[in-house]
Order: structure tokens, then sequence, then C-alpha cells
């Protein structure tokens, strides 16, 4: 084949969102010429393959798996069977629970090339080079493959934008082989999220960080949000100290703001996990006392001073 092979995925029977991006990440890296493949693997894929009809694909493998719910060996033996078939120079798998479950051994049965937490791939010299995070974050990572002939990658969510434009790819039906799993399912349970805000829906977004310094001070931010009509979100060193919901996290451990237009962090620092759940805002406005703040190099306004000064101003005129 000589191209990309994206492997789309769906949970409970709906696509997640993750797919599409896989596919923006597969446009940016493609070599002229070359194909893009999306499969989806679940138990009936045509019933999912409509949003994947975008832009940039040129075709989707719906494969029929016997199996209700994700189970590790079923995917990496199908997975598999089309790395053998079609032959791609790089397959892009989601950076996710599922994927944690069967990339790795499918690599390193395959002699694949293999990074995780991808968040950028490049051509140098017409060389595979994929970045990702490294020693917690604190540094960025380049990674080659030098005679790898297939490298798998999985990429980081909300960093490649998704294709918007409709398309008509061709489709392909595959059904997958069936195989003695040694691990079985009894019973799909949803974790309770601990609140009932939609940070993924939420289109106008306060956040607050360390600098709020005290958990008593996350009411007078609430109470300022629900002023300003925006949903109060937060950093993770807050919702790990247990002062919000984790449901109200922002970032690559917690929620994405993949429907917010305007993101307001007050206290934030701007750490790279954090900066990976609003990506995609496209007005950032940063209020933080340290004028050196990461999260300064993001956004498009920024106001280096007291949050707790500029939140009392802004009480003022709400």
């Amino acid at each position: 084949m000589s191209g990309v092979l994206v492997i789309a995925e769906q949970r409970r029977g709906e696509l997640r969102p993750v797919s599409l991006e896989l596919i923006g990440a597969a446009q940016s890296v493609r070599r002229e010429g070359e194909s893009v493949t999306v499969a989806l693997l679940a138990p009936s894929p045509l019933a999912l393959i409509d949003s994947l009809k975008v832009s940039g694909v040129d075709e989707i493998i719906a494969v029929k798996v016997d199996a209700a719910e994700f189970d590790p060996e079923t995917f990496e033996a199908a997975v598999g069977s089309l790395i053998a078939e079609r032959d791609p120079d790089l397959v892009l798998v989601a950076h996710s629970v599922d994927s944690f479950g069967y990339a790795a051994a499918l690599a390193a049965k395959r002699g694949l090339g293999f990074a995780t937490d991808v968040f950028k791939i490049e051509r140098i010299e017409d060389e595979l080079v994929a970045t990702r995070g490294g020693y917690g974050q604190k540094v960025n990572v380049e990674v080659d493959f030098p005679g790898r002939g297939t490298v798998l990658l999985a990429i980081r969510g909300n960093v490649f934008k998704p294709p918007e434009e409709r398309a008509s790819p061709k489709v392909t039906e595959v059904t997958a082989s069936a195989v003695s799993s040694r691990a079985s399912g009894r019973e799909f349970i949803e974790l309770p999220g601990g609140d009932d805000v939609d940070m993924t829906a939420a289109e106008f977004i306060l956040t607050v960080g360390r600098g709020i310094g005290e958990e008593a001070n996350v009411a007078q931010f609430k109470e300022l949000a629900d002023a300003v009509g925006a949903t109060l979100g937060c950093s993770r060193p807050i919702a790990d100290a247990g002062w919000l919901p984790k449901s109200r996290q922002v970032g690559q451990s917690g929620k994405t703001a993949s429907a917010c237009k305007l993101y307001v962090a007050m206290g934030v620092s701007g750490a790279i996990q954090h900066l990976a759940g609003m990506k995609h805002v496209a007005t950032i406005v940063a209020v933080n006392s340290d004028a050196e703040a990461s999260i300064f190099g993001v956004a498009k306004y920024g106001i280096v001073g007291d949050i707790f000064e500029i939140a009392a101003e802004l009480r003022k005129h709400f």
C-alpha cells in the first residue's frame, strides 16, 4: 500500500472524536501521492463510518469483529492482519486506554517502529521523526526509526485539527478472523464523573490553578464564573487536592475544551499537560502574577497581575 493507515476508535457504538484527529495527523505527514486509509473495528462498523467520510480519506475499511466490547487480542490480530496485507509506511492509533492494550505488543511482535504520546510528526530528509513528551513532560523528545519499514505511533488527543469537509471515499468491508481470547468481559460499568458538568461542551470556561492558594478561595471564583456566564474549570493540582471534582479538570489527563471559544486561565502556570486540553481554543486570556509563566506563550491576551484583584474588579461589573 505505502501510505498511512489510521485505526479509528469507537467505544460502545459511538465513534470517539480522536478518530478524526488521527485523520488530521495523517494528512499532515503523508507524502504526495500517498493514500490515507481509515480502518474501523466494531461489531457493526458500517453503522459508524459516516462520520469518517471526510476530505483526505481515500478508503474506509469497515472491519467486523466478533467482540461486543474492546478486546486487546482481537484488536491486535485484526490490526496486525491489516498491516500485513496493506503494508503501510505509517500506522496511527489514539494514545488511549484501548491502544495501550494492544499497540506495544503488536509493534514488538512485528518489529515496527513505535512511539506513544506523540504530539508532532514530521519528515526530515524524508525520514519520519515523532516528538513526544519525556521526563514527566518536562522535555520534548524527538524519536526516529532507522531501518523500520512500518512505524506505529500513538497520537495524543486534542493536538491535530480534524478535517471538516465531507467526502465520499471508497468503503471496503472485511470480517476479522475469530480469535480465541484469554480475556472475557462480564459487564461494562460507567464510572460516575462526580459532577454534572460537561467541560467538553462548554463554550466559555474560567479555569483556576495553584495561584488560588487554598481551597477556601474556590468559592469566590465559582461565584465569578457564574456571574460572567462561564463554566468553572481547574488544572490538575486543584483536582488532585480534591478542591474541585475531576470532571472539571482541563488537560491531558482531564477533559478537552473542544467546544470552548473563550478560555480564561487564572493562576494557571501552563504545564504541557494542561495546555493539551486547550490547544484549539481560539481566544485564551491568561491572568498570572508570574510574567514568565508558560501560559502566556499560548494566550491571545495576557494580564500580569494578582488574580484576586483582577477577580474583584470583574465582579464590580457583573
